[in-house]
């Protein structure tokens, strides 16, 4: 007995319709974002593109392997930091101090991840959030931080020792910095594929597991522990790595990178995009950033604005935006 859905031919064809209908939306975002700067202030494009990245970073660790961290803008703000110092004094090209940045935040996070996946729940909460004040105070006392002025004049130097991240481009009346857009692009790109490959790997579905059930995920065989470190380290890499683009975007490094309201800012932009899905971030970072962008003549009433906006959403959307709309649609978004 024959069946054509059996046929190798037909099973390549499917693949390979499978495969297009996976990728389209990347090509899809790419072009649009491609042409985000001719209609948007280019530099707050690209910090929302930094600030996006971070909320993905850190979802992977909160609303994939269920860890909530209060201590996140400590690998943020550290990476700033020392790349900032690292082109700035060192004279290194952006993308080595941006490697650089992003490797310390790495270290850190082992630092850190090793003694804080010791605890659970709140206690994990609050070990992260103590050991990042520390970093908060170093970063205040270090001779090159600039303490309470920061680290300034920061520039974005050549890629590759070849292209010009400064250069802009006229349009219009308009002056375009197209080659630090498309770089940052790049980064963040390339940073959100790579959350999203490390979701849908093995490990990710073990990741998943443990924040469901961890006893049941430790009595299957697997080493818990070493997987929550593992998800800590990367989210915390992630985090350096936007830190450390914002930095170059800016020009600018300062406390308030690494300060504690800038972890439940992180935190607020995940809850409000949609905790465990990975659009939601995205989603979260945009809103938050087009609302302090909008919201910057009220001063100090910013805060409680988006306060405001926050218990609406959680009244309205308690699985956040995109996770509410996900879950209307019955699909992962």
């Amino acid at each position: 007995m024959q069946s054509n859905d059996l046929n190798p031919t037909s099973l390549k064809m499917a693949r390979g319709a499978e495969q297009k209908t996976r990728y389209w939306p990347w090509l899809a975002s790419l072009a649009v974002l491609a042409v985000v700067p001719f209609g948007v202030y280019p530099t707050f494009a690209m910090e929302l593109m930094c600030f996006a990245l971070f909320a993905c970073a850190f979802n992977l660790l909160l609303g994939f392997g269920g860890l909530l961290s209060f201590g996140h803008a400590c690998f943020f703000g550290t990476a700033a930091y020392l790349t900032g110092h690292a082109i700035k004094v060192w004279g290194l090209t952006p993308e080595l101090g941006i490697l650089f940045g992003t490797a310390c935040a790495a270290v850190l996070g082992v630092l850190i991840g090793v003694i804080a996946i010791r605890r659970q729940g709140i206690y994990f909460a609050m070990v992260t959030l103590a050991l990042a004040q520390l970093v908060f105070f170093a970063c205040l006392q270090a001779p090159f931080t600039g303490g309470e002025d920061g680290l300034q004049g920061i520039p974005k130097g050549r890629f590759l020792g070849l292209i010009d991240l400064s250069h802009t481009v006229q349009f219009g009346e308009r002056e375009l910095p197209l080659a630090l857009y498309f770089f940052v692009l790049a980064i963040t790109f390339g940073g959100y594929w790579l959350i999203w490959r490390t979701v849908n790997s093995p490990f990710g579905k073990v990741l998943k597991a443990i924040r469901e059930n961890e006893a049941r995920a430790l009595s299957l065989g697997y080493r818990v522990d070493r997987y929550k470190l593992a998800a800590f380290v990367m989210s915390a890499t992630l985090a350096g790595l936007a830190g450390a683009t914002k930095t170059l975007v800016v020009g600018l490094a300062s406390l308030s990178d690494v300060h504690w309201h800038m972890s439940g800012e992180v935190v607020l932009m995940t809850l409000l995009g949609g905790m465990g899905t990975l659009l939601g971030p995205v989603v979260g970072a945009v809103t938050v950033g087009v609302l302090h962008h909008e919201l910057a003549s009220l001063g100090s009433w910013v805060t409680v604005t988006i306060g405001g906006v926050f218990v609406v959403c959680v009244m309205l959307f308690r699985r956040g935006i995109v996770g509410e709309i996900a879950h209307r649609l019955r699909r992962t978004i």
